[in-house]
């Protein structure tokens, strides 16, 4: 564990520094070149558009009929060995996936950007690297341990955040507010991780449904059945968090401009 927690706090620490110092030198050389770069990088750390578009592509293939398609499609999505999943268990593992990484797409990265700028998205992402690398259980778990650690620490308050944006909103996406509370509340504690829970139990009370990974958890109630058009309304629900957020960080930008703090 000692070493993969070197490994993670020298990168990270070392992007955030190197990040900070060398944007800093380019924005006193030529800030205009340095907003462009800036922009580049945090355009490039966002990435809604493509979680977006994998998750209309497995619906697609499953209105299809395409279930092969679709399974071999899910690999992009998810960690889990999706050959022997079926019609439903594809439908609401596109559901969980794009439902989970609205934190890591776009809500966290805001969120270290407000804090930290560009150079604090940069180390969010690399930690978020690491844990998708060396964050698993199995032989060399004690070697992620560390990495696991810190995206949980870093993605506490951005998950509950995109959770109670995900509850609050549910009407715009068709979703059942109530019951999104109801299970958020009840259901976040099932999965193994301490930030997921959150955002896909809101998602699964919203939709009325119910979303499982065999013998992990099991999220919500199975009142409605899972079917390809809700990847469509959990696409929706991630564009409308998108704009909540973006909107909340715009007004959160111009109050401390013209409050000086």
């Amino acid at each position: 564990m000692l070493y993969g927690l070197v490994a993670v706090l020298l990168s990270v620490g070392g992007v955030l520094a190197g990040a900070w110092y060398g944007l800093g030198l380019l924005r006193d050389w030529f800030s205009p070149a340095a907003i462009v770069v800036e922009a580049y990088l945090l355009k490039g750390c966002l990435s809604i558009r493509m979680l977006a578009d994998e998750g209309l592509k497995i619906r697609r293939l499953l209105k299809l009929d395409k279930l092969v398609e679709a399974r071999y499609a899910m690999r992009s999505l998810v960690s889990r060995d999706t050959s022997l999943l079926d019609s439903q268990q594809i439908c609401g593992a596109a559901i969980e996936s794009v439902t989970e990484n609205a934190t890591d797409s776009l809500v966290a990265p805001l969120c270290f950007f407000a804090l930290l700028g560009v150079p604090g998205v940069l180390a969010y992402r690399l930690a978020q690297t690491f844990d998708s690398m060396i964050g698993y259980r199995g032989k060399y778990e004690y070697l992620g341990k560390a990495a696991a650690r810190l995206d949980d620490i870093l993605n506490f308050i951005p998950a509950r955040l995109t959770a109670l944006l995900l509850i609050l909103s549910a009407a715009w996406y068709r979703g059942d507010r109530a019951n999104a509370w109801r299970i958020a509340r009840r259901d976040h504690r099932l999965t193994a991780s301490p930030n997921a829970g959150w955002t896909m139990a809101a998602m699964a009370g919203a939709l009325r449904v119910q979303l499982v990974k065999v013998g992990h958890y099991s999220l919500g109630d199975p009142t409605d059945l899972l079917q390809p058009g809700l990847i469509n309304r959990s696409v929706a629900a991630l564009y409308i968090v998108s704009a909540e957020v973006v909107g909340l960080f715009i007004l959160l930008t111009v109050l401390k401009s013209l409050t000086g703090y």
